[in-house]
């Protein structure tokens, strides 16, 4: 009778044990997937990929935990980026995050049906992501955030007031950013209204920085406005060290490039626009759809301004400027 029992406990458990198996295999298999499809490199895109995961934990996700991310970074190639898009479409992920126009556009050419969310600095809108802010359609919504062709303007009046001697200023840009025209068109448009000279300078990779500034030296340029764009805002530490080399006044989109000794920086928090993507693909992978998500804007700017720097240049930056700075570095 013992013997009886026992055995049917070894089959009942037995049994349990082939159900639940392909149970929690069923249950491993469903964890979501995000393709993480960003043009920047693995250290240049740490503050944002930390904010991105934060938004992912607002929503109920945590990395490892209930959802998995698949990472494809471009290391700023843009052009292999369409591959890499292509690579998570072949893996059904359950939705592609895009970080910037450059990875969003190849994205969205890539599929009409997994679900998309960007981040970018420039109107989806205009490039075609999406009908509408407030009705998406389609399987795309992400998150706006004021940048390149907004802000070049801005940016230029903000350098033209500290640096109002000069009248040659550099504009350093990357062509092969989606948005490179239409900032070139506005910084050009900007500079007429205030009577300056703009002098364009490309770079997509490191040697290109290094020959761009050998041209501002004997261009003698009196100032330079970095351009918003992935690479070049990952490439702060260079253009900062440049820029002092050089004794140039420069105006970037990142903060960090005036905590790295740059003179001052004007744009938008890229890292709170990745934070609130995040809270949009959670949203999306508990069973909403792109469609129905209007585009978020980010529309928190901030100045910083180096005074150190400023005092090494002979700068004096007027009170009204100062007033404005989100940061002054001391």
């Amino acid at each position: 009778m013992q013997f009886g029992q026992l055995k049917r406990r070894e089959f009942i458990s037995l049994l349990g044990a082939t159900v639940a198996w392909p149970l929690a295999v069923r249950a491993q298999q469903q964890v979501p997937v995000i393709g993480y499809l960003n043009s920047r490199a693995p250290d240049g895109d740490a503050p944002y990929t930390s904010t991105f995961r934060q938004g992912l934990k607002e929503a109920g996700f945590v990395e490892n935990q209930n959802v998995t991310l698949d990472y494809r970074w471009a290391d700023y190639q843009y052009n292999r980026l369409p591959g890499l898009a292509a690579e998570l479409v072949t893996r059904k992920v359950s939705v592609i995050f895009a970080t910037a126009l450059q990875a969003a556009l190849p994205a969205k050419d890539a599929t009409a049906t997994l679900p998309i969310v960007f981040a970018i600095g420039s109107d989806p809108v205009k490039f075609g992501l999406v009908s509408s802010f407030n009705r998406p359609g389609g399987n795309i919504t992400g998150v706006s955030w004021l940048g390149g062709p907004t802000l070049a303007a801005k940016r230029l009046a903000l350098l033209h007031e500290l640096v109002p001697t000069a009248i040659v200023i550099a504009g350093l840009i990357n062509p092969a950013n989606p948005a490179a025209d239409a900032e070139k068109r506005e910084l050009e448009r900007a500079a007429r209204t205030m009577g300056l000279q703009l002098h364009i300078e490309t770079a997509s990779n490191d040697r290109d920085i290094e020959a761009s500034f050998a041209n501002l030296v004997q261009q003698r340029v009196g100032a330079l406005l970095v351009a918003t764009d992935a690479f070049l805002n990952a490439q702060y530490d260079q253009l900062a060290a440049l820029a002092a080399h050089h004794a140039l006044p420069a105006i970037h989109a990142t903060r960090e490039f005036a905590t790295a000794g740059g003179l001052m920086s004007y744009g938008a928090s890229i890292a709170d626009a990745c934070r609130q993507a995040g809270t949009l693909v959670g949203r999306i992978l508990k069973g909403e759809r792109p469609a129905d998500l209007p585009v978020q804007q980010a529309v928190k700017v901030e100045l910083v301004i180096n005074l150190k720097t400023a005092k090494a240049l002979g700068l004096t930056v007027p009170l009204p400027l100062s007033g404005l700075a989100d940061e002054l570095i001391e």
